[in-house]
């Protein structure tokens, strides 16, 4: 063999040999799909972190919600759900987690401030001003993180440890592994729904109420 030929054929192994090791590497670092990206181990619909607006005991329905606060599905919805956990009371456990569609300018935005909020234990009250005002925000294309904050003075809470929960990394991160965790779940749209750990296929809005209504009536 002509060593041209010979230098050919080595050149090529090692380029396949580097090749299959950024390959390994990416699927590695990735994470195998159905897994979290946040920490490695399974998806879960529940942390101990995840925010429950309910809580309905042991023999509760679980109901858990991936929701994006600039979705117009999710401010549809949103009554709904308002209706239903009034109805279900203390039979439901209702749980909400982010998941900021991208092509929305300030869903993630929204879902921090949310978070910011959550830190001094408001979050339910920031969750109901973002749905009762998505009109007035929703579908912007600039941001709006100083109504955002002004709703966190009409509701009375410190701003300057809100300024810098909203600054601060890692709340950010606090959205991002509920975004990751429902990929990992099969969440791809909002809102999606979770009853008793089985997926709903929301087709009508009569549908939750149904779901809801057969796990507490089995």
């Amino acid at each position: 063999m002509k060593t041209p030929v010979k230098v050919t054929i080595v050149t090529a192994a090692v380029v396949l040999m580097l090749l299959l090791g950024a390959l390994i590497y990416v699927l590695v670092s990735h994470g195998a799909p159905g897994r979290s990206e946040s920490d490695g181990a399974a998806p879960q619909l529940l942390r101990e972190n995840s925010h429950v607006l309910d809580q309905g005991g042991d023999n509760a329905v679980t109901v858990v919600e991936f929701l994006d606060f600039e979705c117009e599905a999710c401010g549809a919805l949103y009554p709904i759900v308002e209706e239903l956990r009034a109805q279900y009371a203390e039979e439901i456990t209702y749980v909400v987690r982010y998941f900021p569609l991208p092509r929305h300018f300030n869903s993630k935005t929204a879902a921090i401030a949310a978070e910011a909020a959550a830190q001094q234990g408001r979050f339910e009250d920031m969750y109901h001003r973002l749905f009762e005002t998505q009109s007035e925000w929703g579908e912007a294309q600039e941001s709006h993180a100083a109504l955002f904050r002004s709703f966190a003075e009409e509701l009375g809470l410190d701003i300057a440890a809100y300024d810098a929960s909203f600054a601060d990394p890692a709340t950010a991160s606090r959205v991002e592994q509920d975004f990751e965790e429902g990929r990992a779940l099969g969440v791809s749209s909002t809102p999606t729904f979770f009853v008793n750990g089985e997926l709903l296929e929301v087709q009508q809005w009569g549908d939750l109420e149904a779901a809801i209504e057969a796990g507490v009536n089995p």
